[in-house]
């Protein structure tokens, strides 16, 4: 650490954020290697560093020995205050270096509201924010993540967009890299190499235009570049590069322990969730390799949790096997295994007997709508004796609180969902009562959790309009008048940060000036209540005669050109079209492994879909 970051640190909250030297971070002598990689989080350490994709980038990355990826977070206020006041850049975690003078500088782009962040963390670093004003092939500015399926908004300040999953791609970037330095090849050299890499997207060969009516009339490639850029994916779950060990922090961080990826994808078909269309296809690692990576990173870690982290733990195809697997091992050592994602519609009694062998927490299930009408208009296919069932079935085996997802919001909503959110709520609290084998004295508690539905790229949804802020408060106010009890508590999203992720979600690339012009007026760590500054924004949009609810209460038609359309996930537009018109008839479509619906994403994996048998 740099002596003059260390005069800093008695002057923040939380040192331990910045010091860097955590059990199994990677130190490498700089002089060794030949590309410098600041793998860089656009949020405090506490959520980065509970992010599996930069555990697994970042150990991918330092196994090379021609390589060195560093960790960087954003500062919180009072270290960026500092920071600027004493004039020290932007600086990675493992060796203190300014990270101006890293080769490759990479964000994850985990959700909209980061993009200042983006372009505070680069300001901080001393780099200018502009891609085309960077001359130099280093540093190289990369992103990708889920909010990659979408970039456009950001494309002015980022040189390459990664597409898809990374683990092959990080790579031939980094050799790609390598070998333009060596050679002395300008930054537009590389960037015309690395567009035929499959994955890989560079914007600035790309010209957009517009239509009178505002909507995008082009967006034209130019020098060669392909007019669709497929994502890049990982073909074997089991011989895929994972860590054997995660760097250990010092400090507690939102999801403190080890985590280990059960399979990417979901055979579910829920028509708002973007993560369940752009991971497809399915792809699943055996129990055996499954297993061999829990023992790994427990003895590797000193951790005493395992959470199994996929979209749904439970469609694991052979989940029994799995936890019975897992559980005659951690048991006997006292860890705990964790399983987010959990179903209603197959929460089985063998499920809940391997629940029973490890430690008592909270059930989380997701209903995401209030009646069975708007159930089946985002096609989650879950009836509410399912939930009532599963509730049962969990309050008989010793469990009295739950937790509900909601969604509000939802294309076709009316307030009689609204109501139905809390009915249910009391339908599960009835459920609890009336267990005649429950202990006496004991209480139940509900938890609802209502998110504002944001429309999404790559959704059936993606043409829907976004409902107003006005609308949502009006709903999240009824909610409350409908639920009779204290045993249920409410929380819900607030509505002007609603507003401003549906417009960077589907948002084109006039958006950069915004996000400009917002950083310029202060804003950053918009995901914070606390700190979002929704005036602010709302200058830099009038600023930039930019209408933000161009892109959030207008219903698109199937005809118009989106700005995303130039990227390929997998999924054809036309099912996702054929999906849209069957939300609005109220029908369903059945998950993968009940028939195939023909998605078309298995045309990226060699026509290979685990959910196809």
């Amino acid at each position: 650490m740099k002596k003059e970051v260390e005069k800093l640190l008695q002057y923040v909250q939380k040192p331990a954020r910045y010091i860097g030297g955590e059990l199994n971070s990677v130190v490498k002598d700089k002089n060794s290697v030949d590309i410098r990689y600041a793998f860089c989080f656009p949020d405090t350490y506490e959520i980065g560093m509970s992010h599996l994709g930069m555990k697994i980038l970042y150990g991918l990355v330092n196994q090379r020995s021609d390589a060195w990826c560093e960790r960087v977070f954003a500062p919180d206020t009072d270290m960026e205050e500092q920071m600027r006041k004493n004039n020290v850049p932007l600086f990675a975690l493992e060796s203190g270096d300014y990270i101006k003078d890293f080769d490759m500088i990479g964000f994850t782009l985990q959700y909209e509201l980061s993009y200042t962040n983006v372009l505070n963390m680069l300001n901080l670093a001393g780099i200018k924010l502009l891609s085309r004003e960077r001359k130099d092939l280093t540093p190289l500015i990369c992103v990708g993540g889920p909010c990659c399926c979408n970039p456009e908004p950001i494309v002015d300040f980022v040189d390459i967009v990664f597409l898809g999953e990374g683990e092959e791609t990080t790579n031939q970037i980094i050799d790609l890299l390598k070998e333009c330095k060596q050679q002395g090849k300008s930054k537009r050299e590389f960037l015309l190499l690395a567009k035929d890499i499959t994955g890989i997207y560079v914007p600035s060969l790309y010209e957009d235009t517009y239509n009178d009516d505002g909507t995008l009339k082009e967006l034209t490639p130019v020098d060669n570049a392909p007019k669709t850029v497929k994502k890049a994916i990982i073909s074997d779950m089991n011989k895929v590069y994972y860590p054997k060990e995660f760097v250990v922090p010092f400090i507690d961080i939102v999801h403190d322990r080890a985590v280990e990826e059960i399979f990417r994808g979901c055979i579910r078909g829920c028509r708002f969730c973007q993560a369940g269309f752009i991971y497809r296809p399915i792809r699943e690692k055996s129990v055996e390799t499954i297993n061999e990576q829990c023992k790994s990173l427990i003895k590797s870690t000193g951790y005493d949790e395992i959470s199994l982290c996929s979209l749904s733990t439970s469609d694991h195809s052979d989940v029994n096997k799995m936890l019975t697997t897992l559980i005659d091992w951690t048991v006997k050592e006292n860890i705990n295994l964790s399983l987010p994602s959990l179903r209603v519609d197959n929460f089985s009694d063998e499920l809940v007997e391997q629940l029973n062998k490890v430690r008592r927490s909270g059930l989380t299930f997701a209903p995401e709508a209030g009646t069975q009408r708007l159930r089946d208009v985002i096609n989650k296919n879950v009836t509410e004796q399912e939930v009532l069932s599963t509730c049962e079935k969990a309050f008989e085996n010793g469990w009295t609180s739950v937790k509900l997802y909601f969604m509000m919001g939802l294309p076709t909503e009316t307030m009689e969902d609204i109501k139905g959110i809390a009915d249910l709520g009391m339908e599960v609290i009835h459920t609890f009562y009336n267990n005649p084998n429950r202990q006496k004295g004991t209480g139940c508690q509900v938890s609802i959790s209502c998110a504002s539905f944001i429309p999404k790229p790559f959704t059936p949804f993606q043409w829907e309009p976004e409902d107003s802020m006005e609308s949502l408060r009006e709903k999240q106010k009824y909610l409350l008048e409908c639920i009779p009890t204290k045993k249920i508590r409410v929380s819900y999203h607030e509505t002007p940060t609603s507003l401003l992720e549906g417009v960077l979600a589907r948002g084109d690339r006039r958006l950069g000036k915004v996000i400009l012009r917002a950083f310029e007026l202060g804003c950053k760590f918009d995901s914070w209540d606390d700190k979002f500054n929704f005036n602010a924004w709302m200058q830099a949009f009038d600023e930039n005669n930019i209408d933000p609810h161009f892109y959030t209460h207008r219903k698109r038609e199937f005809s118009e050109l989106l700005p995303w359309d130039h990227l390929d996930f997998g999924v054809s537009r036309k099912f996702l079209e054929n999906e849209n018109k069957k939300a609005h008839r109220n029908e369903t479509t059945p998950h993968c492994r009940i028939k195939c619906s023909g998605c078309g994403a298995n045309k990226l994996n060699r026509g290979k879909c685990d959910a196809r048998g």
